[in-house]
């Protein structure tokens, strides 16, 4: 009790202190002036300084920005003085704390000091300033794929291929079918951006004394594409003799009917829940698509797998592709991948020459680029292998100007709108392409030519 009325008395007796003070600062300037009022005020500081300085505890340290009673005599002399004196009290009180800044800062930055300056970790970012520069950085950061990516997604791929060969030899044994393989960009090392997309090639074994195979130029829609399977020799191998007889639509094998089959067997009937409990994934079928694909979901990784029917005869190779030959069921597509994949590999070998690094480079600028997504790896690749009939030059020093000029002969094709396939010039690889998306894609292309450095931005 006794303490508390002691602080509060010692409050009372502080405030009335502060109130005298203000009082006399007020009338001071009435009386004395303003010059004299700024001599009393300062001089009414440096008091209470004192006062202040006294009723500290003993161990208490100062703070740096308090002055000394010194400073404070001399700024009072400073303000009290003419305006010459002042400026040059203001010369000497720079000159004597001058010394004493410099005498601080030498010995901040003597070696015997022992603060340590921390080290910045600069990281360099790389400065492209050429097409070639900014070309090769798109391709190591964006384009190529980790080996660790790559092998996860074959692995993956493989062990779902051999769950359904082993369900369709189990369920169907019967069913004339070759060895299945898995094929594509992802193991053709032709894959960019994402490991996300493989083929599941079905075989067909069909007996070639039942069935001819008609070129796409002697069929009723006479177009070299797109090839038929004619059922032959009735007279003497009725219905029946071939177990493919029950897919025959007018006389001819329908691409059609098979994947129909194949939908009932894979997707329709496999215990795919099942499945990737087992494989440590999720698996369902796409829907909505034409074509037999799966969808594989592990951790933040997703790949698709086409499920492709083909058939192979000597040296060619038919497959099921329903987008492509539209409406008509009887229609089997004339492929080239495997040849145009190893034509220009080979033309690599033989000069070290960058024309799949290209590819790659192109094949990920349509992939990014919203309105060039309808180029498809295939119209790339027999442009690159056109050029090179002319293009000797396919160095890395050569990168920018063979990129552009690959640019350059696709814009060329879309506006005769027709680009011939390298290993059948009677095939038109524009064909599936409407006006309408042969337009945007020429225009993007076109402006890119003044502006190549738009086709290095990501899209959404």
């Amino acid at each position: 009790m006794e303490g508390t009325v002691q602080k509060r008395g010692k409050s009372r007796g502080e405030d009335g202190f502060a109130t005298a003070v203000d009082f006399l600062l007020a009338n001071a300037r009435l009386v004395l002036g303003v010059g004299g009022a700024a001599v009393l005020g300062i001089a009414t500081l440096a008091v209470k300084r004192l006062i202040d300085r006294a009723a500290r505890p003993p161990g208490e340290d100062e703070k740096p920005d308090q002055k000394s009673i010194s400073e404070t005599w001399e700024e009072l002399s400073l303000t009290g003085a003419s305006p010459k004196l002042l400026k040059r009290g203001l010369e000497n009180s720079a000159k004597k704390s001058l010394p004493a800044v410099i005498k601080i800062e030498k010995e901040d930055c003597s070696p015997s000091s022992t603060a340590e300056v921390p080290k910045l970790e600069i990281r360099r970012v790389p400065l492209c300033v050429t097409l070639q520069e900014k070309l090769l950085h798109y391709y190591q950061s964006h384009v190529t794929l980790s080996e660790s990516d790559v092998a996860q997604a074959k692995q993956k791929a493989l062990d779902v291929c051999m769950e359904i060969q082993a369900f369709l030899r189990s369920k169907q044994p019967e069913m004339p079918l070759g060895e299945m393989s898995l094929g594509g960009s992802l193991f053709d090392d032709l894959q960019v951006v994402s490991a996300d997309h493989a083929c599941l090639l079905v075989p067909l074994l069909i007996e070639e004394k039942f069935w001819y195979f008609v070129p796409g130029e002697e069929t009723i829609l006479n177009t070299p594409q797109f090839w038929m399977v004619r059922r032959t020799n009735l007279e003497y191998f009725g219905r029946g003799s071939s177990y493919w007889d029950k897919f025959i639509v007018g006389g001819y094998l329908s691409s059609n009917a098979v994947n129909e089959s194949l939908h009932k067997l894979v997707m329709g009937s496999m215990n795919w829940p099942a499945l990737g409990s087992m494989l440590d994934c999720t698996i369902r079928q796409v829907m909505g698509s034409q074509e037999l694909k799966l969808e594989i979901q592990q951790e933040q990784s997703q790949l698709f797998i086409d499920i492709l029917p083909i058939i192979r005869f000597e040296e060619t190779v038919l497959t099921s592709q329903p987008e492509s030959k539209g409406n008509f069921e009887n229609l089997w597509c004339r492929s080239f991948y495997t040849d145009e994949a190893t034509k220009l590999r080979d033309l690599d070998a033989s000069d070290s020459g960058l024309r799949l690094c290209c590819l790659k480079i192109l094949k990920a600028v349509c992939k990014d680029q919203p309105s060039l997504r309808r180029v498809t790896g295939g119209h790339l690749v027999n442009v690159i292998l056109h050029l090179s009939d002319t293009e000797s030059d396919w160095s890395e020093a050569a990168l920018a100007d063979r990129f552009l000029q690959v640019i350059t002969e696709v814009t060329g094709y879309l506006e005769q709108g027709f680009l011939p396939s390298y290993f059948n010039s009677a095939v038109n690889l524009l064909s599936e392409l409407s006006a309408e998306e042969i337009d945007e894609i020429g225009y993007t292309f076109y402006c890119a030519l003044s502006n190549p450095d738009m086709l290095l931005q990501r899209g959404v």
